[in-house]
């Protein structure tokens, strides 16, 4: 009769660990741009993230219009500055968003081009000294560039959230090498965030060696988005394992996997 096996459960032992609160779930999910508010919700409970960010720009604080706050009750909100051009802007959008939402965590995103969506590295850098001084939580949407994550880290960011390729393009992780290199590096967690299109473009973001994944275009924009985010809860964890258990070395050859002493007729 065969052992019955007590199942793994690998997230005991490897918890995740932001700003000193541990998180149940190393996904963050956005709340844009679903078709309705209750796929929105439906979404994001399959999911099962704790973290579920929002633009405060595009959420209403008076209690009406967008009922994005009301929905999330019971996971952590993290608001976003999204929008912003300048420091200024972005650290007014974070004080408004600690009063109005009473939550001292803020994704800080500081916008230099339009077009690409690129951060501007100046004014994020100072948006996030002054934020950090003022006792936020800050965690930064950043370039993939090891020098700018490192400086961010310095700066006292309780994570970093560098850029998979562009917002909301699906183009996956753009540049595997900086990104491994980052994660190798950094002394926060490294939370990857945009360009995300689908769940195996997730798992490569977690066996590189990031911490987490924020997700939200390729879930709100998916056929079916509710799926779309229980295939995302489960890559994430799957590429999570993958990297813990470590993978084994390319090679030019084959290589059995069988052994060749004892063959039938040898």
């Amino acid at each position: 009769m065969l052992e019955t096996l007590t199942p793994l459960r690998p997230e005991a032992d490897d918890p995740f660990v932001v700003a000193g609160v541990t998180l149940s779930s190393r996904l963050f999910i956005g709340t844009a741009g679903y078709p309705t508010q209750v796929i929105m919700r439906d979404a994001v409970a399959a999911s099962g993230a704790e973290v579920a960010t929002a633009s405060i720009r595009r959420v209403s604080l008076q209690g009406h219009g967008s009922d994005t706050v009301k929905i999330l009750k019971g996971r952590r909100f993290l608001p976003n500055t999204a929008g912003c051009e300048t420091a200024r802007d972005a650290i007014m959008t974070a004080e408004l968003a600690r009063e109005a939402l009473d939550t001292n965590w803020i994704k800080v995103e500081v916008i230099g081009d339009r077009e690409t969506l690129y951060p501007d590295v100046t004014e994020l850098i100072e948006a996030c000294r002054h934020l950090v001084d003022d006792g936020f939580v800050v965690l930064p949407y950043c370039n993939d560039d090891p020098i700018v994550c490192q400086r961010l880290a310095d700066l006292g960011c309780a994570a970093v959230m560098p850029m998979g390729s562009l917002i909301g393009s699906g183009m996956g992780i753009a540049n595997p090498a900086n990104l491994e290199l980052i994660c190798r590096r950094m002394s926060v967690p490294v939370i990857v965030d945009a360009g995300i299109g689908t769940a195996s473009d997730a798992v490569i973001a977690m066996e590189l060696g990031a911490d987490a994944c924020l997700i939200n275009t390729a879930v709100a924009k998916a056929d079916d988005p509710v799926r779309m985010a229980y295939a995302m809860r489960g890559a994430v964890q799957a590429g999570r394992d993958a990297y813990l258990a470590g993978r084994i070395p390319r090679r030019g050859r084959a290589e059995p996997s069988s052994p060749q002493l004892g063959l039938v007729g040898s």
